[in-house]
């Protein structure tokens, strides 16, 4: 039976075979993950349509238009020894780690799905990296960190010479001899660049600040933080709290939930929140549905799973659409400040940021709180001035406040 590359969402013409999860010849199982295809908007496996031995017609690295058949599975054939069908495949008993338990996937040498991702995109073998895990299995820790200085392929780097300013250094410093490593643009990373350029260049976009004043919800989450982990089996973040904060204030201010659709502008009853969540293949913005009718523990289970699926690979298209207002949090890399992008066709986005101690005036008196400065960038075209100052200083008061949040007041 032949395998098809499927259609995995609207527009999408083509896709590339990030990696081969079975080697050609192997036995494969019916819905059982072969292959890894990245689109321009997410990363799915694709599984074996039935049960039998596997026979690859493609390479890893190739890109696939929808409906080109990539492989076949012979029903009833006995498997052979073969050899995998490149180079970077990794070993069948490791492949389906997620699908067999740890005690019997634990191969020394060979990396986890996560780990084979990132040394495929850094052109480094897995040979080449010591593995940390159970019974020397590569972590996706181990892959992060692994260098291409220690690989010993010479094919990992390219070498090329800058002939445009080589003559002129030469001459001063001697020959040059820099290393550069070329990589092929990513479609997620192409998607990224060209929506960041369309929302700078097709909305009015401005951004207003303020300065929140975290001491109110971090004594909250101190005081329940064990008793929260113990009913809910997660950690309380402070995302969450923003969240609904966002939300609750989304419902006084509408035009911070719409969308110009052409000559109209659709306000939304709803607040599907989008979570942007930094990956290795680069930044993804899951979607937190209905969140205006979640508790505070509902919508942070809800971020949790979708930004480990997002970090994993595991995001559907579906989970990445139909966002109304998006919420980035620099602060986790330390930024202190900045004016985010809008995702388009979304009209505003909230960026969050580094909490300081800082000295600030409360009644007359200097004391020193835990502040967080908060970014608001809206589309000007929709958003006035005093609906985004508003809006931002409605956020501010239900975080200083986090008591109204839970009484919806």
């Amino acid at each position: 039976m032949d395998v098809k590359i499927p259609s995995v969402g609207e527009s999408v013409t083509e896709v590339t075979i990030t990696q081969w999860l079975k080697s050609d010849g192997s036995a494969v199982k019916m819905d059982e993950p072969i292959c890894e295809v990245e689109s321009d908007k997410a990363t799915v496996e694709l599984p074996s349509p039935v049960s039998g031995v596997l026979k690859i017609l493609t390479k890893a690295g190739e890109t696939i238009k929808i409906g080109t058949v990539v492989a076949s599975v012979a029903e009833g054939a006995v498997a052979t020894n073969s050899a995998p069908a490149t180079a970077s495949a990794p070993k069948t008993a490791e492949s389906v780690s997620t699908l067999i338990p740890p005690s019997t996937s634990a191969v020394a040498g060979f990396p986890s799905p996560a780990a084979s991702k990132i040394l495929s995109e850094k052109n480094i073998p897995p040979t080449n990296v010591v593995g940390s895990g159970v019974g020397g299995r590569i972590t996706k820790s181990d892959a992060m960190s692994a260098t291409a200085n220690s690989a010993s392929h010479a094919g990992t780097l390219e070498l090329v010479k800058p002939s445009s300013i080589a003559s002129n250094q030469s001459a001063l410093f001697g020959e040059v001899t820099s290393p550069v490593r070329r990589e092929k643009m990513s479609a997620l990373r192409k998607t990224i660049a060209k929506k960041l350029v369309a929302a700078k260049n097709t909305t009015a976009m401005l951004t207003t600040f303020n300065e929140v004043d975290m001491q109110p919800v971090m004594e909250l989450r101190k005081k329940y933080k064990d008793a929260f982990k113990e009913k809910y089996g997660i950690n309380l973040g402070f995302m969450s709290f923003f969240t609904k904060a966002c939300c609750l204030a989304l419902k006084q201010f509408p035009s911070v939930n719409a969308q110009i659709d052409e000559q109209d502008v659709l306000f939304f009853e709803s607040c599907h929140v989008g979570i942007a969540v930094s990956t290795p293949k680069g930044l993804v913005v899951p979607v937190v549905r209905h969140a205006d009718k979640m508790s505070v523990a509902q919508i942070e289970q809800g971020i949790i799973n979708l930004a480990g699926k997002a970090r994993d690979g595991k995001l559907t298209i579906d989970e990445m659409q139909g966002g109304t207002f998006t919420i980035t949090n620099g602060g986790v890399f330390g930024s202190m400040l900045s004016t985010p992008i809008i995702n388009t066709p979304q009209s505003a986005i909230l960026g969050m940021h580094n909490i300081v101690e800082r000295p600030v005036a409360i009644n007359g008196q200097v004391v020193i709180r835990p502040i967080m400065y908060v970014a608001l960038s809206y589309d000007h075209r929709i958003i006035d001035g005093r609906e985004s100052v508003s809006f931002l200083k409605a956020v501010k008061q239900f975080i200083e406040d986090p008591a109204r949040m839970l009484l919806d007041m």
